[in-house]
Formats: C-alpha cells, sequence, structure tokens
C-alpha cells in the first residue's frame, strides 16, 4: 500500500512534438517597457484585460481563429516559488482534457536561474495531488523545461517535497512502523545508501529504552531506522525525524478533535526523509546520517502510565507526567545514539508541541540552535527558500523547571512556554561541546489549502533545512 508515496508525477518535457502556447512571465516593473514594443492587437487584448503584470495575475492572448496562443503571466519580484502553481491549476480548470492532452506550455520569457527555478518548482507543486484513495479525472499540463533552469535541483526539491506530502497523507491503518521503515529501505535503496534497523524487543537488548517503551502497547512494533551514505571524508550531518506514526496521547487520552489528524505525528520523520532525499539526489559532499524512531503511541494495559520512572540511553532518568509527550522521549534515545558519533552538525524534526503553534503559528516553524550563529544563517536560508522558520531561545532560566523531584528529570516542564521547555528538555541528550545542533518544531501541515500547497501534509521547514546544509557544505 506504500508504492504509492515514492510514485512521482513529472509535469515537464525536455521536447515536444504538441502544439505549443507560449507563457510570457513578466513583473510589473518590466512590463510598460515591454508592452511599447508589441503590436497594437496585442495592446487592445492585454489592455481589455487589466494585465498589469501583477503578482499571479493571468491574460490569455488569442489568434485571429479565437485559438489561445500566448498566455501573459505575472511574477513577484523577487520571485515565488509558489506563483505559478497558479497557473498551473488555471491551464488545468480553464481547458479541456483534449486540449491539454494536444499542446504544452513553453516559457519564452528569459530569466536568471533562481526565478527559472522558481517558476519550475511552483508548477511541479501545483501538480500535486493525493488521489490513493480517491480517483483523479484531472489532466496535468505539460511545461517544457525554460532556458537555465538547474533541473536537478528542481526535480529533487518538487520530489522531496512529494515525499514528505505522501507520507503525512497516508492514512494511518496504511502507515504504520513498518511501513514507514519500508519507505525509508526504498529512499535508501534510490540512493545505495546503507539502512539498519532495529526493532522491537532489540531496542531493549540494545539500550533504545524509551523507543521501547512508547511504542510497546501497539502491536506495531518500534523501531530505529539507522540510514547512513556518502563518504567519510566529508562533513559528518546527522538528520534525527520524529515518527510517531499515530498518537492518541496514550493514557492521557487526547480529546477527539486534537486525535483526529495525528497520522501527522510522523511529519518530523517525513521531514528528515524529504531533506535526505534532497541532499542525495543533488549528491552534496557530506556524510549523510538518518535516524527514526517510529513508534505508535497506543493505549493498552501495558502502556506506560503517568508516574512511572523510565532509563533512557543517556543513563539519567525520566519521570512521566504526561504520556502525550512521547515525542521528546523516542528522540532522546536516538538523539543521545547521533551524538555517540560526534557528527559536525545535528538536526531533528518533530511535529512536538502545540506551544510552538500558539507562539508562531502553523506556518511558521519554532527552531533552536546551541549555536547563536546558526539561528541567523538559517533564518538567511529559509528566507532564500521562501520556507520561513522562526528562531527561539534555549532560555536557561527555564531548564530548572524539568528537574525532577524522583527522577533526574520530568518530561514536562512547570512553566508556560511549552516549546522552549521541550527544547531544553531534548538539549540534555546533546553533546554541545562535540556537536552544533538545530531543532525544529513544526507543524507538517497546511490547514486551508492553496495553489501549489493543498491542505493536508506540507512542508514547514525542510526546504530551508536543505538549503541551510547546502550553503554551509556546498
Amino acid at each position: 500500500m506504500t508504492k504509492h508515496i515514492l510514485k512521482f508525477p513529472n509535469p515537464f518535457a525536455k521536447s515536444s512534438k504538441k502544439d505549443k502556447i507560449a507563457i510570457i512571465a513578466i513583473d510589473k516593473n518590466d512590463f510598460p517597457k515591454w508592452i511599447k514594443k508589441q503590436k497594437d492587437s496585442l495592446q487592445s487584448q492585454v489592455k481589455s484585460y487589466g494585465f498589469e503584470a501583477k503578482a499571479k495575475q493571468i491574460a490569455v492572448i488569442h489568434d485571429k481563429s479565437g485559438a489561445p496562443e500566448t498566455i501573459l503571466f505575472g511574477i513577484a519580484q523577487p520571485s515565488y516559488y509558489l506563483d505559478t502553481a497558479t497557473l498551473f491549476q488555471y491551464i488545468q480548470k480553464t481547458y479541456s482534457t483534449e486540449f491539454i492532452n494536444s499542446h504544452c506550455f513553453e516559457v519564452v520569457s528569459s530569466h536568471e536561474e533562481d526565478v527559472a527555478n522558481d517558476i519550475c518548482i511552483g508548477w511541479g507543486l501545483g501538480a500535486y495531488i493525493f488521489d490513493n484513495y480517491k480517483k483523479n479525472e484531472k489532466t496535468n499540463p505539460s511545461l517544457l523545461w525554460p532556458k537555465n533552469t538547474n533541473t536537478k535541483e528542481v526535480t529533487a526539491t518538487i520530489e522531496a517535497v512529494y515525499l514528505l506530502r505522501n507520507l503525512v497523507n497516508t492514512p494511518p491503518n496504511d502507515l504504520g512502523t513498518d511501513e514507514l521503515a519500508d519507505v525509508a529501505k526504498d529512499v535508501a535503496k534510490k540512493f545505495k545508501a546503507d539502512c539498519k534497523i532495529i526493532k522491537g524487543d532489540k531496542l531493549l537488548s540494545k539500550n533504545f529504552p524509551l523507543i521501547y517503551t512508547v511504542g510497546k502497547a501497539s502491536p506495531r512494533e518500534p523501531q530505529l531506522v539507522d540510514i547512513k551514505w556518502g563518504k567519510k571524508k566529508h562533513p559528518k550531518v546527522t538528520i534525527v525525524g520524529k515518527g510517531i506514526v499515530y498518537d492518541t496521547g496514550g493514557l492521557n487520552l487526547k480529546p477527539g478533535q486534537f486525535m483526529r489528524d495525528m497520522k501527522k505525528d510522523m511529519g518530523g520523520a517525513a521531514h528528515a526523509l524529504g531533506v535526505a532525499y534532497k541532499i542525495m539526489a543533488l549528491n552534496l559532499p557530506i556524510q549523510l546520517r538518518v535516524l527514526l524512531p517510529i513508534a505508535e503511541n497506543a493505549v493498552a494495559g501495558n502502556a506506560y502510565r503517568p508516574g512511572d520512572i523510565l532509563p533512557t540511553r543517556k543513563g539519567i532518568t525520566v519521570e512521566i507526567c504526561d504520556t502525550d509527550a512521547e515525542g521528546r522521549l523516542v528522540l532522546a534515545d536516538a538523539l543521545t545514539y547521533a551524538c555517540e558519533e560526534k557528527p559536525d552538525l545535528l538536526i531533528d524534526f518533530a511535529t512536538l508541541t502545540g506551544a510552538a503553534r500558539v507562539a508562531a503559528g502553523y506556518d511558521l516553524p519554532a527552531f533552536f540552535s546551541n549555536d547563536d550563529n546558526i539561528l541567523d544563517d538559517l533564518r538567511h536560508s529559509s528566507k532564500g527558500s521562501d520556507d520561513p522558520c522562526w528562531p527561539f531561545p534555549l532560555w536557561e532560566g527555564y531548564d530548572a523547571n524539568l528537574n525532577g523531584d524522583v527522577s533526574n528529570i520530568r518530561n514536562e516542564g512547570t512553566g508556560r512556554a511549552g516549546h522552549i521547555e521541550a527544547a531544553l528538555f531534548l538539549q540534555r541528550f546533546i553533546t554541545k561541546e562535540e556537536t552544533d545542533w538545530i531543532h525544529l518544531d513544526c507543524f507538517a501541515w497546511e490547514q486551508n489549502g492553496k495553489a501549489g500547497r493543498p491542505k493536508g501534509g506540507a512542508d514547514t521547514g525542510m526546504r530551508a533545512i536543505a538549503d541551510f546544509i547546502r550553503d554551509r557544505y556546498q
């Protein structure tokens, strides 16, 4: 049932014998000079549309027979990666299947590489639809690759986003712990990476007690996926992704309205695999490791309880205050394991706290780092990739809120800043002196839906982190 997850549509063509419709993508600053050079008949049609090349504005120019021959499309300055998703969907809705199948579309205006890339990424994401459980009647229009496009970069970006979305959108009855691990194995196989999995009771014998305990109440066995790729001479980058395939809240059961979309609680693992996919597709000069602690937080007679005190791979004890704060537990063992190899950079993704959503909203992931320079660099990368992230402090004054009365640490703080306390909890399992660390508390979901970003699974910080890694090491 997971074959669809790595199946990606391709709305692009290198060449075509089909009739071509020209697309002139132009911004409002260049438009006045351009329109003055055009024939009176074209100027008349453009004027009738009121077209001024505002972002996402569309005007279709027809020939003497009334057939469309040119589409004018307004692009933002600087360009925005989702704008052409609007054009893609306009064409898809406006024209018949027969017309779309007999035509292709070609950007005839010239652009620098970054703009050409944005045009293509928007087009590619406009084609995304999750249709494994519902028949899709739509036909995808095909775009010829524009000049100056970095097709490798664009394809890697689009496919990484598709992978992430497909994972998050797949329902929990079809994406259990085994199935998520199988997708990770398929990604590793695609790029000839090594993949090892520690599963079930072996997690105890291999000293991953928290991952085991969180997942032991489910018939779907907990596991830890470990992917390695790249040359040993390159910098070590390790990415950890929270893979809770479904989160009931455990014995601290979630109310129904908050449990409804908890298939997305493996969104951290989806982000980690998405970043890894792009890194490997672009063959970046890094030594990559991906760790996915995978479990289902279920309810049964053997479920862990509030008040339990659990051992950790780190050797400290954790008192369970809330079984719905399980993500930080599985991450704790994985982060400890990651630090044992002393990576140059360690990143974790997790759909971790509601507090981050209160503080920054759904679209803006909260991120933390133990290196102040990284805070600035990642913000810069996130702006450049149109994938904004917002830094929050690892405020030492809140760290004592995690101290336990009968254990070394509690899995829930006593203060109000839940996202900061969760990050401080994770920091207890990081070796600061040897490892630069980034923690991304992301939502992994689009609430409302828009062109190129339909309601459902969404990348929230994935592209920013991938670009940050590329900029740092390439």
